[in-house]
């Protein structure tokens, strides 16, 4: 962590977004200088004979929803991974994993390996504060031979986030396997709903306090490209889920594609395309 516990708690718990961003821009800076990468995602459901629907423009296919058995959670990574002709494939929350593992009397560690077997690459996330053991379960995918595509929040717990950031960051030190963190949530809470002052907040904060992590990362489909293109002053470095849909109806300038690489260098920043092992994606010429 760059700054100092009285440093942090200033800054967390005061109103000075301004100085807070400089310090997350700061740590962004030493990490990735200007380079700001996005991946464009293909979703598609977790229901085995479902529509697969995955361009190869994309640089991420993922499976999206509950699975309800192994048996299915298999057979449709199977049957995507088949259709996806090498694409990285993402698949399923490790809590929800958890989940069926624990209704299956079956360890995690043997679902993932039965969902690498089945052509599985990457576990699409991982909600923090959802996660039963979240070192051992972490571990437990890096062990089966799979890589987790993004640490997540569920949904924040009411107050002060600094604690639990600190947390990841201490899981992140443990396991040093963590690639990316969206700390926005994935769900509001009601009672408490969010502003654009949280997010960015939060955004920042993550980055300072995170900082072994090595990509903060903002979801362009759920979030926007406003907030994702302010986000990326304030510590962010990678922008989640563009689509890969190259609709040219209304012009080449357009394009999901065009509109993520305009935000980005409007933010003073270099775009370089990845893919979901985050490698870089080579742009046609």
């Amino acid at each position: 962590m760059p700054v100092s516990e009285a440093e942090l708690s200033t800054l967390a718990r005061g109103h000075d977004i301004i100085s807070l961003g400089i310090v997350a821009d700061e740590v962004r800076k030493r990490l990735h200088g200007r380079r700001t990468t996005f991946v464009r995602v293909a979703t598609v459901p977790a229901d085995v004979g479902a529509t697969i629907d995955a361009p190869a423009t994309a640089g991420e296919v993922r499976i999206a929803g509950t699975p309800a058995t192994r048996a299915q959670a298999a057979a449709r990574v199977a049957e995507v991974a088949a259709a996806t002709h090498g694409i990285p494939l993402s698949a399923f929350s490790l809590a929800d994993l958890e989940e069926v593992s624990r209704a299956e009397g079956i360890t995690l560690r043997a679902l993932l390996e039965e969902l690498k077997a089945a052509g599985l690459e990457l576990i699409a996330e991982a909600p923090f504060e959802q996660l039963q053991d979240p070192r051992r379960s972490i571990e437990e995918v890096n062990i089966a031979g799979l890589a987790l595509a993004r640490l997540t929040i569920g949904q924040w717990p009411v107050g002060d986030p600094v604690d639990l950031l600190k947390s990841i960051a201490t899981v992140q030190r443990q396991v040093a396997v963590v690639r990316a963190f969206a700390p926005l949530p994935r769900r509001v809470n009601p009672a408490a709903p969010t502003t654009g002052y949280d997010d960015v907040k939060r955004v920042a904060l993550a980055r300072v306090i995170v900082d072994s992590v090595p990509s903060i990362q903002v979801d362009w489909a759920l979030y926007g490209p406003k907030l994702a293109q302010v986000a990326l002053t304030v510590g962010a470095d990678d922008v989640d889920a563009v689509s890969p849909i190259d609709d040219l109806s209304q012009g080449p300038r357009r394009t999901a594609l065009a509109e993520v690489r305009r935000n980005i260098i409007a933010a003073d920043l270099d775009p370089v395309e990845r893919n979901g092992r985050f490698e870089g994606v080579a742009q046609p010429t």
